[in-house]
């Protein structure tokens, strides 16, 4: 039987180039994508292999641009359909939507959009995604390690020994059994620390005006008010969203009214603490710990005590997510993306009517 194999590869041939003219003839369907954020954190939450599956599923815009270099060519968002973003987020005011007439979806890769939402984007109906369960995660991972610690009063202790160039014998701590942590705010992140928190022998509180006592069930929490949290929690982490009514809501009261050796841990906003209010008890009581991630101003004025204090212990935002922690945030993105295009239901789409209460 004479050998078809060259035939065969050439049948093959052409059948492949009769698909690929095919391909070239039929329209691209696909939605168009622009994405705009800053480039400084642009690769960490878009890595590469997450562009390329979000290039197989819309035709995405070219180059990438930032907010300012958006706001010098806005007519490029006439045919946009979908916003990519996350930190340096444009503003989607009324503006903004007058130059993206066919704008369906807008999906954020980062945590709060209270920032560039605006009554006119709400009144738009465009669903909009963000990826603050993806960012709660290396808080909530930051805050447990503070939490366990400041249980253990290593902050403070560590402080004694360096000036006293000593080990204290039998040093008085609470431990991680059954002592008693403070959380105020149920949001994403304080109900992923206390599922953290869950797995230990530990009593977890909450002040939460929002959350319902059904929300507290499932977290594994028990609804208090404000001041019993503060006076009977070893530790306290806030978490709570800055609203004119939680801005400067901690201060003198609640801060001496902690127990001795008693942390406080802020990682959600700085403008929630009075902080003149906080130097002056924090330096009248060497027994309390504060560890701030977030401050207000960011970072504190040159002549800010809370450099200087010896019971603050100050990181620059280490809670949040950072570096290859961000590609959590850009693969929640392109879960939703994918949603979006197979006409299935978003997942981390945020609720107009919670909006304003949000972190």
């Amino acid at each position: 039987m004479p050998d078809q194999g060259p035939r065969i590869d050439s049948l093959t041939a052409r059948r492949r180039r009769a698909e690929e003219r095919n391909a070239m003839n039929e329209p691209d369907r696909r939605p168009t994508a622009l994405l705009v954020m800053e480039e400084e954190r642009r690769a960490d939450v878009y890595p590469h292999e997450v562009l390329a599956e979000i290039e197989r599923l819309v035709h995405l815009r070219r180059p990438p641009l930032t907010r300012q270099r958006l706001a010098e060519d806005p007519d490029v968002l006439r045919d946009v359909d979908v916003l990519l973003t996350g930190w340096g987020a444009p503003v989607l005011d009324a503006a903004f939507l007058s130059h993206a007439p066919r704008l369906r979806a807008v999906l954020v890769a980062a945590g709060s959009v209270r920032h560039l939402t605006t009554p006119e984007f709400w009144a738009r109906g465009v669903p909009i995604v963000s990826a603050a369960a993806a960012n709660a995660v290396p808080v909530a991972e930051f805050t447990l390690a503070q939490v366990l610690l400041g249980l253990k009063q290593v902050h403070r202790i560590t402080r004694e020994v360096a000036s006293s160039r000593r080990f204290p014998h039998n040093p008085q701590v609470p431990g991680a059994y059954r002592s008693r942590v403070g959380l105020l705010g149920l949001g994403h992140i304080g109900r992923l620390v206390a599922s953290h928190l869950g797995r230990f022998d530990i009593e977890v509180l909450a002040t939460d005006p929002v959350a319902s006592p059904d929300t507290a069930r499932r977290a594994g929490v028990r609804l208090v008010g404000i001041e019993e949290l503060f006076a009977t929690s070893h530790v306290v982490s806030l978490h709570a969203p800055l609203l004119p009514e939680t801005r400067g809501t901690i201060g003198s009261r609640l801060l001496n009214s902690l127990g001795p050796g008693a942390t406080l841990i802020n990682t959600a906003r700085g403008a929630l603490i009075d902080e003149t209010a906080a130097a002056e008890v924090l330096r009248a009581r060497p027994d309390l710990t504060a560890v701030l991630d977030v401050t207000h101003p960011e970072p504190p004025a040159h002549d800010s005590p809370l450099f200087t204090l010896p019971n603050v212990v100050l990181t620059p935002h280490l809670g949040g997510a950072l570096g290859a922690e961000r590609h959590r945030l850009g693969a929640l993105v392109l879960d939703e993306l994918r949603r979006f295009i197979h006409d299935q239901p978003l997942q981390h789409a945020i609720d107009p009517d919670r909006a304003t209460t949000l972190a």
